[in-house]
This record gives C-alpha cells, sequence and structure tokens, in this order.
C-alpha cells in the first residue's frame, strides 16, 4: 500500500486529490496538511511514502518544505502539484530534491502513474514540462529574468500575483511589512520594473502562468 500526505492551503483542492484517489487500489491517503511547516513536522513524526506537495502556500512555501523534508526525512519522496509549470520553478523544484512534478490540470491517472512510479524508484515529470525544462537548458536564450530571483523572492513573487498585499504576506511569512518590501523593492530591480502590476505582466509574458490560471485556486 502507498501511503500519501496531501499538502494544499485549500481545502477543496485536497478534496478533490482525496477524492481521485480513494478509489484507487493499492494508494491510501493518510492524512492532510494546509502549510509547509505543519508538513515538515508531520514528516518528522511519521512515515509515509509520498508527499503530494503544493507550491504556494502561507509559511514556508512548498519549495522549502520540500527541502526540508528531503534533509530530514530522506526516504520520503515528493511530487510537486502546482499551477506553476514554466522554468525555473520546476527546475529549482526538482534541484531541491523533489522526485516529481505535475501539473494541477493533470488528469487524474496521470497523477496515479505519477505515484506509482515515483514510489517504485523514478522521477516522474509532465512530459510538457520536462519538454520546457531540457530546451531552457539547449537554449540559454530561452532564460527568463526570474531565473535571477532568490527562493524567498519567489515566493513573494507567486504570492503578489495572487493578488495578495504586503501586510497579508508578511503576517502568512512571519516577515515585518518592512522585510516584505525590501524583497519585493530587491525584485523589482533585478527585472527592472515598477510595480506589482507590472511583476504580474512579465510572469504572464514569459510564460509562468497564465491570465486564467490567476483567476483559478493554487
Amino acid at each position: 500500500m502507498i501511503s500519501v500526505l496531501l499538502v494544499d492551503d485549500h481545502e477543496l483542492v485536497r478534496a478533490g486529490i482525496r477524492r481521485i484517489l480513494e478509489d484507487i487500489k493499492g494508494i491510501k491517503v493518510v492524512d492532510e496538511m494546509q502549510c509547509g511547516e505543519d508538513a515538515v513536522k508531520w514528516c518528522r513524526s511519521n512515515h509515509v511514502d509520498i508527499v503530494l506537495m503544493d507550491m504556494s502556500m502561507p509559511g514556508i512555501g512548498g519549495l522549502e518544505a520540500t527541502k526540508k523534508i528531503v534533509r530530514f526525512c530522506p526516504d520520503i519522496k515528493i511530487i510537486m502539484l502546482t499551477i506553476y509549470t514554466e522554468n525555473p520553478l520546476p527546475a529549482k523544484v526538482m534541484q531541491a530534491g523533489a522526485s516529481g512534478y505535475l501539473s494541477k490540470g493533470a488528469a487524474p491517472q496521470e497523477v496515479v502513474n505519477a505515484i506509482r512510479l515515483v514510489d517504485s524508484g523514478q522521477r516522474y515529470i509532465a512530459s510538457d514540462i520536462a519538454q520546457q525544462m531540457a530546451l531552457s537548458q539547449l537554449e540559454p536564450q530561452s532564460e527568463t529574468p526570474f531565473d535571477t530571483l532568490s527562493e524567498r523572492e519567489l515566493q513573494i513573487m507567486m504570492m503578489i500575483t495572487k493578488g495578495q498585499k504586503v501586510n497579508e504576506i508578511s503576517e502568512q511569512l512571519n516577515l515585518s511589512p518592512k522585510t516584505v518590501n525590501s524583497y519585493r523593492y530587491r525584485m523589482f530591480s533585478k527585472l527592472n520594473i515598477n510595480g506589482d502590476v507590472e511583476l504580474t505582466h512579465l510572469a504572464i509574458r514569459h510564460g509562468l502562468f497564465n491570465s486564467e490560471t490567476l483567476s483559478g485556486s493554487e
């Protein structure tokens, strides 16, 4: 039996994935967490085979949580399941030690296949994402300005593009508003832009996600 932990800050998303998996023979959802910190804490006290991890959540977020779980619990395998499908995010996630990367738009059977393959010791990256990653390595000119951002800057970038304000971000990340603004201005300088609206437009222009994606849940 493959045991699975669901980590996503949206209850409806977790419920949907649980419904997909509950009828699959040989796979069992053992628990759910709604933030990265709780997922790390749970994994350090319990055993699970696979963690289905969301990227953008309150607190440390999926990327940092992946790093911590891989470091503290190397036997646990992580599959990132997120709306963010364009580099540099998939590459950073795989470099952090994840074993799989899927879009939330993936078909239910692909999620099941990914869980089974990763549990068997293989890596699984959705074919369209893998192709983008391969092309980005072959074609240096395909790199995006977001490659220059740190992990924290990427996390704040994703929160801003979801419409979250500085005070909300500071509360969720346990940072002062001044610190969040410092990250924002550093990000704006690296990307040569002047504000949150330009940041969102730049992300869409470079294919990090599209305007329809932004209107949905992450």
